[in-house]
């Protein structure tokens, strides 16, 4: 991850946590790690006992809004600012760079048709999951939204840079697609679209016999008609 300019502050959450001010590491105990990528994953100030109640669950309400201010008093750094809060509101600074909210505003431009393809498939393809080493239900939901988002969109750089003959970028995305979900049929059908419009049948026809064969041992399921259709009249035996 580029930190920027000397006293740049990033947030990491792809592929696990990592605070940055400028090129050196910022340590925090694991209850500030918690508060600081919480708030990250939510684009608006929350309420403070919202936040206290998400992260503590198992906790009574007192001591869960306890927790949460010596969290933030430990966030309260004199070199930087990480997070804006009131009596009532919480939120991450503005001037802290988060990566996964940069991935997600090129994902969806990428859906909607407004991103420029080789900077997106630059940024998409590097990233990874969200926080893959926490487990905690909070991180499990904010982890999949992203990775479906991610998907979709690294389906439709496939799908655009094969109309636009640009093959090698096309292969590139969907390829970071079926790595990212080996199931998911779509992925495959727009990476062998790539292959058979840049005449490779012979890829076109292995990775048909990939998808073919984790499908039916994974799932017990056979590949769609759409796909069996767009194989045409190769072998497919």
């Amino acid at each position: 991850m580029s930190a920027g300019s000397a006293g740049a502050i990033r947030l990491g959450l792809l592929r696990g946590f990592e605070l940055l001010q400028g090129d050196h590491p910022l340590c925090l105990p694991p209850s500030a790690q918690r508060v600081i990528a919480f708030l990250a994953l939510h684009d608006r100030p929350l309420q403070r006992l919202f936040v206290a109640g998400s992260l503590w669950l198992d906790s009574t309400e007192e001591h869960a809004k306890a927790s949460l201010r010596t969290a933030l008093w430990r966030l309260g750094r004199p070199s930087c600012r990480l997070v804006e809060a009131s009596t009532t509101h919480v939120a991450i600074a503005d001037d802290v760079a988060v990566d996964v909210r940069e991935a997600r505003a090129i994902a969806e431009s990428v859906i909607d048709g407004g991103a420029t393809a080789s900077t997106a498939l630059h940024t998409l393809y590097r990233a990874g999951e969200i926080l893959p080493d926490w487990y905690e239900d909070w991180v499990y939901l904010e982890r999949e939204h992203f990775r479906q988002l991610r998907l979709h969109a690294l389906e439709a750089l496939c799908v655009e840079m094969t109309a636009a003959g640009r093959f090698v970028e096309a292969t590139k995305a969907g390829l970071a697609a079926v790595e990212g979900e080996p199931l998911r049929e779509s992925a495959h059908r727009v990476l062998i679209a790539a292959y058979l419009a840049e005449g490779n049948a012979v890829e076109a026809l292995r990775q048909y016999r990939f998808c073919r064969r984790v499908l039916g041992e994974q799932l017990g399921l056979a590949p769609s008609q759409l796909l069996v259709d767009l194989m045409g009249d190769l072998q497919i035996s």
